[in-house]
């Protein structure tokens, strides 16, 4: 998984509430792209066509210019700060395979659906939650294209924008670890290997009977 410490990149608003994972990764009954290149969208090397895609494209697959993600310079976007409540609705993984997929490695929202805000950090996807008034304050700074970058900080947990205002976020020390050393749950794991081995061997050597 790669390593996220700092990003710098352009932040696209999506304001609006309540965005769920069916909307960041449509079935095929409501994706164009699906139905038109009849891809199989669970494997997560295509699932990045399919982000947004009920809103990004129209029947045909032809890019509609009203939807965010297909304006300059928010159509190279590496950050989105979104309303609240994003990520709810069912636990599909392939809601955060289909934002990577595109290039998104950082989403800043006041909160998140709780399967989503984890899936993020297996995937090497930063979720950083700040107060609804900062989000706010973020969304009328990059609604201007001229100032549209933001900083993400992991090491500082900070985002900064073109105000040079630092935002401080939390998160579990664990998850700030992990992406800051590119760890996966299965990696994360192997590191641990040998308190693991130990803690098994001690345990059947209080328990003899239960070794083979």
């Amino acid at each position: 998984m790669e390593r996220f410490t700092t990003l710098t990149g352009v932040a696209a608003p999506m304001p609006q509430p309540n965005v769920n994972t069916d909307d960041i990764f449509p079935g095929p009954g409501a994706s164009p792209v699906a139905k038109r290149l009849g891809r199989n969208y669970s494997d997560r090397n295509f699932a990045g066509e399919n982000a947004f895609a009920a809103w990004r494209f129209g029947p045909e697959g032809e890019p509609l210019p009203d939807f965010i993600l297909n304006q300059p310079p928010y159509d190279r976007a590496q950050i989105l700060v979104a309303g609240p409540n994003f990520g709810c609705g069912s636990s599909r993984e392939m809601a955060v395979w289909a934002l990577t997929g595109i290039g998104v490695r950082c989403i800043v929202a006041a909160t998140f659906g709780d399967i989503f805000y984890n899936n993020c950090f297996k995937n090497g996807v930063l979720p950083a939650r700040l107060a609804q008034v900062e989000v706010d304050a973020l969304l009328a700074l990059i609604g201007d294209p001229a100032r549209a970058t933001l900083t993400v900080d992991l090491e500082a947990q900070s985002v900064t924008g073109a105000d040079a205002q630092p935002r401080r976020f939390e998160v579990m020390p664990y998850h700030r670890d992990a992406l800051l050393n590119g760890l996966d749950e299965i990696s994360a794991t192997l590191t641990r290997i040998d308190r693991i081995d130990a803690a098994e061997h001690a345990y059947v050597a209080e328990r003899p009977w239960l070794a083979i």
